[in-house]
């Protein structure tokens, strides 16, 4: 699929990621600090670069398993349609569990997610985001910790994607289309 030109922005560094991360793992360590082990659940494919870095935050014993939902293709608006592609491995019943979102948009994505694994009975389920998209939710839904609010642009890098290309970018960048 051929992309129309487009330049990329900075619009959160690398360091104020890596220094809100930080916090972040603070705050999720009070949250479960009685807990045996955390299931710490990646969203894939957009939340791999930010889960590996808040788990190695992380001071609690933690397992890692992924789930994969899709609601974009390869496009920049969310279809709204969700659908599983990938399941996880674990057995999440009476376990803690904290799944790992890189951007909440419509908010339909998250929102599926934790209703099918709230079904699923874990002891504790809460969210992290690192980007919060406000301007464009349809869904009453907001996740339990959040990286970055930011407008309603359109993003890539730190582990987030525009047709599988920029997730590669160690920072948070604004899309900007040019005429050529």
């Amino acid at each position: 699929m051929s992309h129309p030109p487009y330049v990329i922005d900075q619009m959160i560094s690398a360091k104020s990621i890596a220094a809100r991360i930080e916090d972040l793992a603070r705050e999720i360590e009070t949250e479960f600090a009685a807990t045996d082990k955390l299931v710490v659940v990646g969203l894939l494919r957009g939340s791999f670069v930010f889960i590996a870095d808040l788990v190695r935050e992380l001071r609690l014993p933690v397992e890692v398993d992924f789930l994969e939902a899709s609601s974009y293709g390869d496009g920049t608006q969310s279809s709204r349609e969700v659908r599983i592609l990938k399941d996880l491995r674990a057995t999440i019943g009476g376990r803690d569990v904290l799944v790992v979102e890189d951007i909440v948009d419509t908010g339909h994505t998250l929102h599926h997610v934790t209703a099918l694994l709230n079904s699923r009975e874990p002891a504790k389920l809460k969210t992290v985001a690192l980007l919060d998209k406000p301007a464009r939710r349809e869904v009453d839904l907001r996740a339990d910790y959040i990286g970055f609010e930011i407008p309603d642009e359109f993003v890539v890098g730190y582990g987030i994607d525009y047709g599988q290309r920029d997730r590669n970018l160690p920072f948070i960048g604004k899309v900007r289309f040019t005429d050529g």
